[in-house]
């Protein structure tokens, strides 16, 4: 049950700080609000790769848990109650973070939503790639084979996040996490709960294509 409950506060603390800072920053096109929004998803994924990862793993994601469980490193059972309680926690932080911004005269919760001139299919496929090549980092960075580099593995995977929020902002907000985007969406209604399906089959089918190139090029063990 402590693994649960870690991915629970560790969501809750992803959800919170990065929407957070997004709300805060007023996330646009603006160079200093994406750099901003950026830097804070992926400096709250460090943060609790180092505070919960010796207990759960930290995947708080559940495209991460999903793409460790095709690879075969959770049980099916570990695999459902994970996105339970990351849905649960991303809950918890988006209802602190709307309790703030209603009483401070700020709008919204950091919902993810398509772009000025993006697509469906624009935003279904920028969920795909960038949820695969986020979930390939993990899988590679947090893999036995990787050897002392392992040590590092949570650095690695938060300098990823914001590399993959740099360049996915523009088109959805950056989701490649279907908790992030559940929960601040029934926060914030609108075409953000409309659009909502994007952001948890894009993860979800961008996690599974990770999953099988990691299978593919995955080295043996000695």
């Amino acid at each position: 049950m402590k693994k649960y409950l870690a991915e629970m506060v560790g969501t809750m603390v992803l959800v919170l700080m990065g929407c957070g800072v997004a709300v805060s920053l007023e996330c646009g096109t603006d160079t200093a609000s994406v750099v901003g929004t950026a830097m804070a998803f992926g400096l709250a994924v460090v943060a609790m790769a180092y505070t919960i990862g010796g207990i759960s793993g930290c995947h708080i994601n559940p495209a991460i848990t999903l793409g460790c469980f095709l690879t075969k490193r959770i049980s099916a059972k570990d695999c459902g109650m994970y996105m339970l309680f990351q849905v649960i926690g991303a809950f918890i932080g988006s209802a602190i973070l709307y309790l703030l911004t209603t009483n401070s005269g700020l709008e919204g919760t950091g919902a993810n939503d398509l772009q000025d001139g993006v697509s469906m299919v624009g935003g279904l496929l920028a969920e795909i790639f960038f949820t695969c090549v986020f979930v390939l980092v993990v899988l590679g960075a947090t893999a036995k084979t990787n050897g002392a580099t392992n040590n590092f593995a949570g650095l690695a995977i938060g300098l990823s996040l914001i590399l993959v929020h740099l360049v996915c902002i523009r088109y959805t907000g950056t989701s490649v996490n279907p908790a992030r985007s559940i929960a601040p969406a029934v926060f914030q209604c609108g075409t953000a709960l409309t659009n909502l399906w994007i952001f948890i089959v894009g993860p979800f089918v961008g996690a599974a294509l990770a999953a099988l190139i990691w299978k593919i090029v995955e080295p043996k063990e000695a």
